[in-house]
């Protein structure tokens, strides 16, 4: 795929944005390849997306780099987009896609779901940018497939078309969760009590690590401590809590579960690609993990799955990269 379409920036940087459930990262493309005045916020801080995108206007990197100039723009954010208004699910902020227009003298802004975005940008990562986790090679002008775990869980995947790839927008993450072993039928057991339906973001995602240590501090018979996502995390990675250790443990391999399916569905030779900050704050442990396994058990198709290359992205801001690159191909 190449990014040659760059006329908008004839009249001006490119204002980007990834706007997720807990913060929000900001920056200009200011040249093809190029990002500048990046800025990450907390969600939480400001009312409105428009008060976060005046604070991100003023600030003096922004400033510098000519972001009142930007009248082209693009916003990925952990939401399914469907006409002009926006209301997020995790988050409480709603916004009209033409008021936001019109408040920042913006000639176009192009609003898409952050996994999309995600997606888009897998073509352009650098070899440093990606680390493979257990065999596989990835098949050149093969669809690829996207899984990333954050406050929710994400899918999507990239179809070759000629030149191009058409992202995927998918909500694949709400798909019904499938358990593989008495743990996670423990599990799902117990998350029925409190959700009619345990979709896979319910369990296998930052905010799912609470309900999975819940379960299976019943399952050990110990009283449950009220943890949230980043304790448990810590608490698990430094073994200093066994069933926080356990909740990790399960996590991983759920997620395998999760990139498998895709894997299937999508037929993604081209490699399964893993996004998110909750795999990359526990990267080492998620390598000895037993994702990979899980991510091969596949009965029949266990061979077909060990030949697909599996990879964490390392890369800081994909998503902008992404942003960037459906404007260009826009």
């Amino acid at each position: 795929m190449k990014r040659e379409s760059f006329s908008h920036l004839a009249h001006g940087p490119r204002l980007l944005a990834d706007i997720g459930g807990t913060s929000a990262s900001f920056g200009l493309e200011t040249a093809p390849n190029q990002i500048d005045a990046i800025w990450v916020a907390d969600c939480a801080t400001y009312p409105t997306l428009g008060a976060a995108l005046v604070a991100y206007l003023s600030q003096p990197a922004t400033v510098t780099a000519g972001g009142y100039q930007a009248r082209y723009a693009g916003i990925a954010i952990a939401n399914p987009i469907d006409g002009d208004w926006v209301t997020m699910t995790n988050h409480h902020w709603s916004f009209s896609v033409e008021a936001v227009c019109s408040q920042f003298s913006l000639k176009s802004l192009v609003v898409v779901n952050d996994f999309t975005a995600l997606a888009s940008s897998l073509p352009y990562l650098a070899a440093e940018h990606k680390h493979q986790i257990g065999g596989g090679v990835m098949r050149a002008n093969a669809t690829i497939g996207l899984v990333g775990a954050d406050a929710g869980l994400g899918v999507s995947g990239l179809v070759p078309a000629g030149e191009r790839w058409i992202a995927i927008d998918s909500e694949g993450g709400h798909s019904t969760f499938a358990p593989m072993n008495e743990r996670e039928i423990d599990i799902l057991r117990y998350a029925r009590r409190y959700h009619e339906h345990v979709s896979s973001e319910r369990l296998v995602s930052g905010i799912g690590l609470v309900l999975v240590y819940r379960a299976l501090c019943e399952r050990a018979r110990v009283e449950p401590q009220n943890l949230n996502t980043s304790e448990i995390m810590e608490r698990g990675l430094h073994r200093l809590c066994p069933v926080c250790e356990e909740t990790l443990v399960a996590f991983c391999e759920m997620l395998g579960t999760v990139a498998g399916n895709v894997a299937l569905t999508l037929g993604a030779k081209g490699g399964i690609y893993i996004g998110g900050r909750v795999v990359l704050k526990m990267s080492e442990f998620f390598e000895r993990s037993g994702f990979r396994a899980r991510f091969e058990q596949k009965g029949r198709f266990s061979d077909y799955l060990s030949h697909i290359p599996t990879y964490v992205i390392t890369e800081k801001y994909p998503v902008l990269i992404g942003m960037s690159a459906m404007l260009s191909a826009g």
